[in-house]
């Protein structure tokens, strides 16, 4: 089954989130889907974030894992990603059983990097790189927990995906205004509608 990996599926702003965001409707398990239940789809994915996620890290490649030990280990840190910041979004802040979570998954995967590699968080003025996908993800997540920036993760309320805030009064609703935000518009609009036509018939 093919799957496109467009930008709306990097609606997350960083790395770190889009990663997260690999699971739709995480906050209605019933709907709940994951991108990476089907394996095939983590090397789609590794190559559309070089893509996407240049702003963040330049001229970047990264690996996907191969071996079940490495898919799992993604897997895991993803899950930490989201735990850490979900939480944090929901008021909880960043609590210790998931900062240490995180930041565990994050050394074992950091230092199963070559020795040489630059392991410098994501920003301007950086060279070619080639980092494993776990790997990146979690130096993402690392310049996240800037306070500064923090604050500005945010939860859709439509798709449930976490997305940073970039606007410059933190006024963003939606991951995706023209995907999340013109479906709730078209939601609302519906209601109104049946509301409309039910007070009509005494």
């Amino acid at each position: 089954m093919t799957f496109d990996w467009n930008a709306h599926r990097f609606s997350g702003g960083v790395l770190a989130l889009d990663l997260a965001n690999t699971v739709v409707f995480r906050d209605a398990p019933d709907r709940a889907l994951d991108r990476f239940s089907d394996h095939s789809q983590l090397q789609g994915f590794a190559r559309a974030a070089a893509q996407f996620r240049q702003g963040e890290w330049g001229d970047a490649r990264f690996r996907p894992p191969e071996h079940p030990a490495q898919i799992n280990r993604l897997i895991d840190v993803r899950e930490a990603i989201n735990t850490l910041f979900r939480t944090a979004v929901r008021g909880g802040g960043l609590q210790p059983a998931n900062m240490a979570a995180f930041l565990q998954l994050g050394s074992a995967l950091v230092c199963d990097e070559p020795g040489r590699q630059d392991l410098a968080l994501p920003g301007s003025g950086m060279g070619a790189r080639d980092l494993s996908l776990g790997t990146a993800a979690f130096l993402s997540a690392m310049r996240l927990l800037e306070p500064a920036r923090l604050v500005r993760v945010k939860i859709c309320p439509n798709c449930h995906w976490l997305y940073l805030d970039e606007s410059r009064n933190r006024s963003r609703r939606w991951c995706d205004m023209t995907v999340c935000g013109n479906r709730a518009k078209a939601q609302r609009h519906y209601r109104r509608n049946r509301e409309s036509s039910d007070s009509g018939h005494g």
